[in-house]
């Protein structure tokens, strides 16, 4: 399918530059519609991610090429965003790091690579694995599919392809079905964008669940520049209702941490308290502020 030649497109070299562009907008509505289809899958996915991350498991992406780029992407974007540790979110792609910004010749047609990769993060029946091929014939991905599933870890494909052996790998099967690219075989394109858009899925709805968000906002946010450090004030005082003054004030007691920051404003204690009351919620922050 991701092969296949687009009707559409077969004069695209004849083409002005406003019909590439309408022709591509076009195709490109149609991503959204193929991923909406797969929601129950990805929502199951959702939900094998959180229960292994809660029981101390790993979260790790596998993939090859644009489709290894766009794990490496989502994976580093999860700890400045919710938190958590890079040791709890991994991304491999077929190459290793000189992949991510330029092609590795031949990395993504070896088996045992993605299963040596897998080995040496030492993966354990408590962790997960997501594969991400729009072919669903990567060999790398392939092989860290297959060396997952012998070790007892939970196996997601994410791929364009439902009827491939990369499916027939993983538990589940995310295959939005977004037919053939405008640049035939070019999967970085519509392709790329459904990967993108179920990687934002799964990872804001896992991080959600597993309280790295209060309300709709980024509780667990690293402030690491001005930037960062104003939007934490506005979070804080969106969430408790105090003045930026006032949460720029409990945010310098928590010793800059939000959590911290939101028990002191919302139930109106010290630092020390606020700590407390979360360590008896085992850091739930709703518990803790006796929501």
């Amino acid at each position: 399918m991701t092969e296949a030649r687009l009707a559409a497109s077969r004069n695209l070299d004849r083409m002005t530059a406003s019909q590439i562009v309408r022709l591509m907008n076009r195709e490109d509505r149609n991503v959204a519609v193929a991923v909406g289809r797969e929601l129950p899958a990805i929502a199951r996915a959702v939900d094998a991610i959180v229960a292994a991350m809660s029981g101390g498991g790993r979260l790790f992406y596998v993939g090859a090429g644009s489709s290894g780029r766009m794990a490496v992407l989502d994976a580093a974007e999860c700890p400045p965003t919710f938190g958590i540790s890079p040791k709890r979110m991994v991304a491999l792609i077929a190459g290793g790091r000189r992949a991510v910004t330029g092609a590795v010749e031949g990395a993504e047609d070896s088996v045992s690579n993605g299963a040596r990769d897998l080995r040496l993060q030492k993966l354990t029946q408590r962790d997960v694995v997501v594969g991400i091929a729009a072919s669903g014939t990567t060999p790398y991905v392939l092989g860290a599919l297959g060396y997952a599933r012998k070790r007892g870890a939970a196996t997601v494909a994410l791929t364009s392809n439902r009827a491939t052996p990369m499916a027939q790998l993983a538990r589940i099967v995310i295959a939005p079905g977004i037919g053939a690219e405008v640049l035939t075989g070019s999967t970085r394109l519509k392709a790329g964008s459904a990967q993108k858009m179920v990687l934002n899925m799964l990872s804001t709805a896992v991080m959600a669940r597993l309280g790295h968000v209060y309300e709709n906002l980024m509780i667990d946010a690293e402030m690491t520049n001005q930037k960062l450090w104003g939007r934490s004030l506005r979070i804080l005082a969106d969430a408790s209702g105090a003045d930026v003054s006032a949460a720029g004030h409990a945010l310098r007691a928590s010793g800059h941490n939000m959590r911290v920051a939101l028990v002191m404003l919302k139930r109106k204690v010290r630092a020390s308290e606020a700590k407390k009351l979360l360590t008896h919620a085992n850091g739930n922050l709703r518990a803790a502020l006796g929501e």
